[in-house]
């Protein structure tokens, strides 16, 4: 089942650097990342059907930075659907402060919890996009590496739980999952997973116009 963009529908997106896409470089709002391709193909196929693009998503945010900002930038847009995607933020490589704090999965649950309730409350169409690690060989700067494959190991343990309570939440509110981890996963099968994403978590051009195409199958 899909969500019915009607005319005049309002779209928010929100979430991490890998959704702003440098939007405020961009003379629309909308970044050069998924977002701006989705309206853009959706302009295309449905001319009859304008919908209002918004794009609220700030690079480096977690969850716990959505939340102050979640009343001003997603619910007072009144918007009749938002898509979110942020988690990786929130996965080892920013989750340790310099007194070694890691965020729980069970804390970003809770806050994830908390930005979609007053959506849910409000009848708000939800598509929720599980944050995603490609496997890529490495990361090398000035010859050394920046990402071994033990890194990337803690990483993905660590951001496993969390792709899973995103998994859970969509379940709980009756939300359309985009499961971009997966999809990423089975697309690193068969080509270089750089090609999609080069440092493994921030999409090319080609891994942006993956996330659009499946964004687009879940509206009509």
């Amino acid at each position: 089942m899909t969500i019915t963009l009607r005319p005049g529908a309002t779209v928010v997106f929100t979430g991490d650097s890998i959704t702003d896409s440098r939007r405020s470089e961009s003379e629309d709002g909308l970044g050069s990342g998924y977002p701006l391709r989705v309206a853009g193909e959706w302009g295309l196929r449905h001319p009859d059907r304008p919908v209002t693009w918004l794009n609220s998503a700030i690079a480096g945010h977690k969850v716990m930075d959505l939340e102050p900002r979640w009343q001003t930038d997603v619910l007072d847009a009144r918007p009749n659907v938002v898509s979110i995607l942020v988690g990786v933020n929130d996965m080892g490589w920013h989750t340790l402060d310099p007194n070694g704090y890691v965020i729980p999965a069970e804390d970003f649950a809770a806050g994830y919890d908390r930005l979609l309730a007053p959506l849910a409350e409000a009848g708000t169409g939800l598509i929720l996009i599980e944050p995603f690690l490609l496997p890529i060989h490495g990361v090398v700067e000035a010859g050394v590496a920046l990402i071994g494959e033990e890194q990337r190991k803690e990483w993905r343990a660590d951001l496993n739980p969390k792709i899973q309570a995103v998994r859970e939440l969509a379940d709980k509110y009756g939300a359309h999952l985009l499961p971009a981890d997966s999809m990423f996963t089975e697309l690193a099968a068969t080509t270089e997973p750089e090609h999609w994403a080069a440092d493994g978590v921030h999409p090319t051009p080609a891994g942006h116009a993956a996330l659009a195409a499946a964004w687009l199958r879940l509206v009509a």
